[in-house]
């Protein structure tokens, strides 16, 4: 974290902008069941005409971010990824994207997002997968590695009020506004700044955090600046 001063586009966050790419090194019938990276989720048959598949989560975000894979991957191998159905993006539906009404920590940590992708390329189903850093564990699977990072987009973070707000920045919230928040991280800079503020749980995609923003359920949020953009 750069500086805990939070206001609009202060904050930074050592993962929040990094794309990474994992890859499956065991053979598809490796299994971990400590983790239960054997359960089976739900994948796009592979196409015939794929050379590669890139397991992926549906949001929109998580979507661009495997798209531009793709992108990046022809322009790198024309020769051989030269048509338009050389590779297949499948989207797998992930236990953290399942249960929005709880705080991750309740429920298993970072690994939610990943472990029925990381199963996924166990089982040989995907080739590669796309995440954001943030959302990757510290300790892989055995048999996953992080090959590669793709360039690193804007840091920082935004502080965000419903539209026809007056309020620009943390120090302008009145005490014991609500805010919501996912982040630990982003709980802390904000308390740190304002012990009377209520922090509350506050996940989904961006485009439901702002819709929730303009209901009215919280009074402000933190966002990435990347996922914005």
């Amino acid at each position: 974290i750069q500086s805990t001063s939070i206001s609009t586009h202060s904050t930074r966050s050592s993962h929040s902008s990094r794309i990474v790419t994992t890859m499956c090194t065991t053979s598809s019938t490796t299994t971990d069941s400590t983790n239960d990276y054997s359960k089976k989720s739900t994948v796009d048959p592979r196409s015939p005409s794929a050379k590669i598949v890139i397991g992926t989560r549906g949001s929109p975000l998580a979507l661009w971010q495997a798209h531009e894979t793709r992108r990046l991957l022809k322009l790198a191998f024309p020769d051989q990824l030269s048509s338009d159905d050389s590779i297949q993006i499948s989207i797998i539906n992930t236990s953290g994207d399942m249960f929005l009404s709880t705080s991750l920590a309740d429920i298993g940590g970072k690994g939610l997002f990943t472990k029925e992708i990381d199963a996924a390329q166990l089982r040989g189903d995907v080739d590669i997968a796309v995440h954001s850093m943030k959302d990757v564990p510290t300790w892989l699977p055995d048999g996953i590695i992080l090959p590669c990072m793709l360039p690193r987009e804007d840091t920082r973070d935004v502080f965000i009020t419903k539209s026809g707000s007056s309020i620009r920045s943390v120090s302008e919230l009145p005490d014991g506004a609500v805010v919501g928040s996912a982040s630990l991280r982003r709980k802390s800079q904000l308390l740190a700044k304002n012990k009377s503020l209520k922090v509350v749980n506050f996940r989904g995609n961006v485009q439901s955090r702002l819709r929730k923003l303009n209901e009215g359920v919280v009074d402000a949020t933190m966002l990435a600046y990347a996922g914005l953009k």
